[in-house]
Formats: C-alpha cells, sequence, structure tokens
C-alpha cells in the first residue's frame, strides 16, 4: 500500500484540498504534498491525526481496500422487470442499491411502455441505443430517436413509450438507484 496515495484518493472523497487537509490535522501543506507524493514519511501520530481528519481509524486506513468488479459481461446482468414480453429492464451493474447511481438497459417492444414511474429524489439519463420511444414527463411528451438522449430531474411522474416499428433500446441511468431486483 502506498500511503500517499491512500491519503490522496481520501482527501479528493472528502473535497479537501491540501491547504485545508493540513489546517484540520495542524501540519503544512507542503508536508501533505511530500506525503501524496511519497516524498517522506509520516510519524504514527501524525498519521493518526490526518487520518482522524477523515473518520476512519488506523485500522480501516491499513486495510486493503476489496478488490471490486470494474467490468461486467453479459452474464452479470440481472432482470430487474417482469412486465412481460413487451418491456425487460436489465441491470447492468450488479449491487446498485450500495452505489450512487443505477446504470440499465431497457428494451422495449413494439407498443410495449414502462410503468409511469412516481416522483423521486434524483436525476435520471437515457440514451437510445435502437428504435423511437416517447418519453412522458409530468403530461408533457417528447419524442426521442436513435442517437438522441434525455435527462431530467426525477421530481415529475415519467414514463417511456416505444412508438417506433421495431424494438427499442435504451441505456438509462437513475440516480440514487430505483430499480431493485
Amino acid at each position: 500500500m502506498k500511503i500517499g496515495e491512500r491519503l490522496k484518493r481520501l482527501r479528493m472523497v472528502n473535497s479537501l484540498t491540501q491547504e485545508e487537509l493540513a489546517s484540520r490535522a495542524d501540519v503544512t501543506k507542503g508536508f501533505i504534498s511530500q506525503l501524496e507524493n511519497d516524498a517522506t514519511s509520516p510519524s504514527i501520530a501524525t498519521l493518526k491525526d490526518i487520518v482522524d481528519v477523515f473518520g476512519i481509524s488506523m485500522q480501516e486506513f491499513f486495510s486493503e481496500e476489496p478488490d471490486q468488479d470494474f467490468v461486467f459481461g453479459k452474464d452479470a446482468r440481472v432482470q430487474a422487470t417482469d412486465d412481460g414480453d413487451k418491456v425487460k429492464v436489465e441491470l447492468l451493474v450488479p449491487g446498485a442499491q450500495n452505489r450512487d447511481m443505477d446504470p440499465v438497459l431497457v428494451t422495449l417492444e413494439p407498443g410495449g411502455e414502462m410503468d409511469e414511474q412516481p416522483i423521486h429524489e434524483g436525476e435520471e439519463f437515457g440514451y437510445v441505443i435502437s428504435g423511437k420511444v416517447q418519453l412522458r414527463l409530468d403530461d408533457k411528451l417528447y419524442t426521442v430517436e436513435k442517437g438522441e438522449c434525455f435527462y431530467f430531474a426525477s421530481d415529475r411522474a415519467h414514463a417511456v413509450k416505444n412508438v417506433g416499428k421495431g424494438a427499442a433500446k435504451l441505456l438509462w441511468v437513475v440516480t440514487p438507484p430505483t430499480f431493485y431486483y
């Protein structure tokens, strides 16, 4: 484990500048810079002061992060809906309930329509991979074709319907996750 790399990652995740971290840990900005570049090593006491800023223990700091999957094949997908033959929603990344966003692949057969999604917190993004869909936001309708995308705050009732002659495929990303299996 590289201490400097781990410190920098924690600092970035906590949205702190080197100066802010240094001030909170009662060290200099230059010292934080040297630590992050592995140009120096801290004493145990100083490292504890820095780690305390992040609200974690020394044990948590030194524990190896579990291996994570970064690439997910077709076999990792989970079907999230059972809306008959016309609508298929596949979770592309398993365990989305533990993540900040939920990417799904939506396939709508001709005439297929997702159930209206109630108002909820968050944001949604969709990219039409193939076909043509009609997006309904509250009482307004928008046509979205292959190669186009949509983006909206989830504080509006919304639904999507395939209005094309063939199957429509969409990459849909929701934050926070709302599709569960």
